[in-house]
């Protein structure tokens, strides 16, 4: 599993102009954390409808939130399964074409899948929607992949499994079985510590058993595994005596017919599971895609309705991306902390007690909108 690289949007309110603020934010950031890399958090000039339907959109926001990030993580675990299977990977996962912290660094709204001049609401709506649509196609295509698995694990359990349980017709030659109108010939799977036992009992365990007919065909960890050959009238009577004295007798038809159609049916089977694996991977890729950009749109709406609440109107703020290491993290708070202004910093302190929490934001109060990013 990769390492999380965790980002902060934060907002901040602008007393003068963007620029100068821009400037200050770079200056105190380089001079006091410079490992700390910045950059600006494009949010366009969005439609801010009635006060009542912000503080309406407000309380979905951390849930919508919390939903579309859950579903953007959901499929990258899944790539990371599908490429440790495969033994492939891509080098890091991209958003059209670009690498998805290029993208959260360097967003850009797309005005025409998300026209600025539609409500607030409308275009949250349309993000969860879509969100809510890949999942589901996620756990149908998944759902899909793992019942071929499945398939195929079973087989492999009963090709690989002890001889009490796997599939033994690849254990038996043709020229092991006697089957006539009167013999049979039966598969016994014997404990290894019991082969002495069966060697001296076998013939005697029914009547109508041929003499030294019992031949050892192969041995695991476990068990060891003997023909015998008798009477079919005396099968059932042989079986129950096997079983008693701790033989089984395991129940098998020989048939290379339906040895030769059962092969053909796993490679049709592993070769399904290889085509799913590959299109459910592909189809994973683009839609990690989707999901992490209508997630930085969900973003921008975010920030830009938090600080409307926070800031008032008309609106003026300046957001930005950061990425300080823990280390630094204490130290960037301060920083802009002091850029907020003393008056603003002063307010939010007082009002702790009614925090961000009435605004979707962290569980931290700050006296600047902030919320936190989780690249995994």
């Amino acid at each position: 599993m990769a390492a999380t690289t965790r980002y902060w949007v934060v907002s901040l309110p602008v007393q003068t102009s963007h620029s100068s603020l821009w400037s200050r934010v770079q200056e105190s950031i380089s001079k006091h954390s410079f490992d700390t890399p910045l950059y600006r958090f494009n949010t366009p000039d969005l439609r801010v409808g009635t006060l009542d339907s912000l503080l309406s959109l407000s309380d979905d926001l951390l849930k919508s939130n919390t939903f579309v990030e859950g579903v953007s993580h959901k499929i990258r675990r899944q790539i990371e399964e599908l490429e440790r299977v495969s033994g492939v990977g891509t080098g890091g996962l991209t958003v059209d074409g670009v690498p998805v912290d290029s993208y959260l660094t360097r967003f850009v709204w797309d005005e025409a899948k998300y026209p600025t001049m539609s409500p607030l609401r409308e275009i949250v709506n349309s993000i969860t929607v879509q969100v809510a649509k890949i999942e589901d196609d996620l756990k149908v295509r998944v759902a899909e992949y793992n019942n071929v698995r499945s398939q195929l694990n079973a087989i492999n359990r009963k090709q690989s499994g002890s001889l009490a349980v796997r599939d033994l017709s690849n254990l038996v030659k043709p020229e092991d079985i006697i089957t006539s109108d009167h013999l049979v010939t039966l598969l016994a799977v014997v404990p290894k510590y019991s082969e002495k036992d069966w060697l001296s009992r076998y013939e005697t365990l029914t009547s109508y058993v041929v003499p030294r007919s019992s031949k050892k065909l192969h041995e695991d960890n476990k068990y060891a595994l003997y023909t015998v050959t008798l009477f079919g009238k005396v099968a059932d009577n042989f079986k129950a005596s096997a079983r008693e004295k701790g033989f089984q007798v395991r129940d098998f038809e020989y048939s290379p017919e339906a040895q030769e159609s059962r092969k053909r049916d796993l490679e049709i089977l592993m070769q399904d599971q290889e085509s799913m694996r590959s299109s459910l991977l592909q189809w994973c890729y683009a839609s990690y895609g989707e999901v992490f950009s209508s997630w930085m749109h969900f973003c921008a709406v975010r920030a830009f309705t938090e600080s409307i609440l926070r800031y008032g109107l008309p609106p003026s703020f300046l957001a930005a991306v950061l990425s300080p290491s823990p280390k630094s993290e204490k130290k960037v708070r301060s920083i802009l902390e002091e850029l907020c202004g003393n008056m603003n910093s002063t307010y939010w302190k007082a009002e702790d007690d009614v925090g961000m929490a009435g605004l979707g934001g962290d569980a931290d109060s700050h006296p600047y909108v902030s919320f936190t990013i989780n690249l995994i």
